[in-house]
């Protein structure tokens, strides 16, 4: 069972240096940067059962706390949580890290990770930073796949290991979050192509459509006509929308800092929008940047401004500055990105 003839020769080259490093591999660590989302946490789930088939040693771990939404997925009999106590980490042979190429997004893991692993190795497609650390050698970073679960689906084809429920739920959770059920898949079919096959072996995939897109609660409907009723629409015709939210008000409403990227996907619906910043204010100085893009405009160098990264139409940046500083520089930043592309 080799790689499938859907993945370029370029592409198979590179999977097959990474699929022989997992094989030689006997003890391997697998994880995802802070504040997971359904991508690099589906993509780490269903890799962690492929090892088990093949008796490898495997931990599974996320920087911080998993966001409910993903509880669905039944993880915690097998996944640690790094900021919780956990047992001590032994020497690996491998560490893969999903669904991102910037090792500051896995920090303060990455730092102990380094004491304990000299194979680093990136799974990721967002693009790679032109301001910032770059991934380690032997990473693999293919901005053409629309989410990291289709990287995770060849890499297991071409380990050899048979599908079964365990390992397409999370797989098929992992594309459905990142192209949001399909609407992203970046002008290609794999994404599709993938998903048939993993339908062959998960029955339910409304269940993850539900829990993913339609599980909202009461307290969120609250915060986004708040959040809302304090957006402001700039442009001629209202084409960015800046919404600041504090997350004081997320616990008030018994919510997520997840919860708050939902809200800014919420409020892109409307048709004017083109670009969507929000502002969610984590203390006095401090702020995380979540950038949206209908498609038109790239708003990555707007976040790598502040330090971020991202894709090309959804980004963002943690931030320390003040808030009448921090909202003139996205403004213009913004427009400039516009303005840059019309």
């Amino acid at each position: 069972m080799g790689i499938p003839e859907a993945v370029n020769k370029d592409l198979e080259n590179d999977l097959g240096q990474l699929i022989s490093k997992i094989k030689n591999a006997n003890n391997i660590l697998l994880t995802t940067h802070k504040q997971c989302d359904g991508d690099g946490l589906g993509s780490q789930i269903a890799l962690y059962f492929a090892l088990k088939k093949m008796n490898k040693n495997v931990r599974l771990f996320c920087v911080d706390d998993v966001p409910r939404k993903y509880h669905f997925l039944n993880f915690t009999d097998y996944l640690e949580v790094y900021t919780k106590p956990h047992k001590a980490l032994e020497q690996f042979d491998l560490t893969l890290i999903f669904d991102t190429n910037d090792s500051r997004l896995v920090e303060p893991f990455y730092s102990e990770i380094k004491n304990n692993c000299d194979d680093i190795v990136f799974v990721d497609h967002h693009p790679i930073l032109t301001k910032g650390p770059k991934p380690t050698d032997g990473s693999f970073v293919d901005s053409s796949s629309a989410s990291t679960g289709e990287i995770t689906y060849y890499i297991i084809k071409g380990l050899g290991v048979e599908l079964d429920n365990k390992i397409a739920r999370p797989l098929y959770t992992s594309i459905a979050f990142d192209t949001q059920v399909f609407k992203f898949i970046r002008n290609c079919g794999r994404s599709h192509v993938v998903a048939a096959d993993l339908l062959k072996y998960e029955k339910h995939p409304e269940e993850i459509h539900r829990n993913l897109f339609a599980a909202q609660t009461r307290g969120k409907m609250q915060l986004l006509a708040q959040a809302f009723s304090t957006t402001k629409f700039i442009g001629e015709n209202e084409e960015i929308a800046i919404l600041t939210i504090n997350i004081s008000d997320l616990v008030k409403n018994k919510l997520e800092p997840d919860d708050s990227r939902d809200i800014l996907d919420m409020i892109m619906s409307i048709e004017s929008i083109q670009v969507g910043a929000l502002l969610l204010q984590i203390n006095e100085k401090a702020y995380k940047l979540s950038l949206r893009s209908r498609g038109e405009h790239s708003i990555l160098k707007v976040a790598e401004s502040f330090g971020g990264g991202g894709h090309n139409f959804a980004a963002g940046a943690y931030i320390e500055d003040d808030y009448s500083s921090l909202y003139e520089q996205t403004v213009k930043l913004i427009k400039n990105a516009i303005n840059n592309t019309a």
